[in-house]
Formats: structure tokens, C-alpha cells, sequence
């Protein structure tokens, strides 16, 4: 069973934390399931980029993000080579670092 290493968020998890992820299940699913609440304002569906994440190590051992998500990352705060929407980014059979970046981006929260 692989691993999903989240490391240190201020809120989300202050401390990190080591949890197991099932190959087939998404980043954001091993999250929730494990009280790490990484936003995601569209319900998961990829139509924003509230769930953003960067895959530290093991970016490699995923599927490639299709063009959807490809254009959805491309508003994404903090883009970098190795991002991800944590609701698209499926677990293989390896071990992953996954960071959570400090600020995400909520057109519904901003307005408020």
C-alpha cells in the first residue's frame, strides 16, 4: 500500500503527516479520508484550482494530467513543473510527497 507524505501546512497540517493512499484513489480522497482538509470548491469535479498541489516526489509514477486539468493548472497561485489538482492526481503504487501550497485561489471566497 503506498504511502502520501503531506508535508508541513500551517493550517491544514501543521505538523505533516504520513498517511496511506490506495492505488486509484486520488490525492484529495487519501486527504480527506485522513482529516486533512485540502480545499476543493468545485466538489472535486475540476473546474477550479482551490485543490492544487505539488508532488515533491513520485510525480513520475502518476498519469499524465490531461488537457482539462492542464488549462485549469494554468490559474493555479504558485504553479510549478511538478503541480497537480490533488482531485485528478491518482495514486499509483509508489510512495508520494505532497506539498500543499500556502495560498490557493476561491473566486467564491474572494467575493465575500
Amino acid at each position: 500500500m503506498p504511502q502520501i507524505i503531506f508535508l508541513p501546512h500551517e493550517e491544514l497540517c501543521p505538523e505533516g503527516m504520513v498517511v496511506d493512499a490506495n492505488s486509484g484513489e486520488t490525492v484529495i480522497e487519501a486527504a480527506l479520508r485522513n482529516g486533512i482538509e485540502i480545499e476543493h470548491a468545485c466538489e472535486m469535479s475540476c473546474a477550479c484550482t482551490t485543490c492544487h498541489v505539488i508532488i515533491r516526489e513520485g510525480f513520475a509514477s502518476m498519469e499524465e494530467s490531461d488537457e482539462l486539468e492542464d488549462d485549469m493548472l494554468d490559474k493555479a497561485w504558485g504553479l510549478e513543473p511538478d503541480s497537480r489538482l490533488s482531485c485528478q492526481a491518482v495514486v499509483a503504487d509508489t510512495d508520494l510527497t505532497v506539498e500543499i501550497p500556502k495560498y490557493t485561489i476561491n473566486q467564491v471566497s474572494e467575493r465575500q
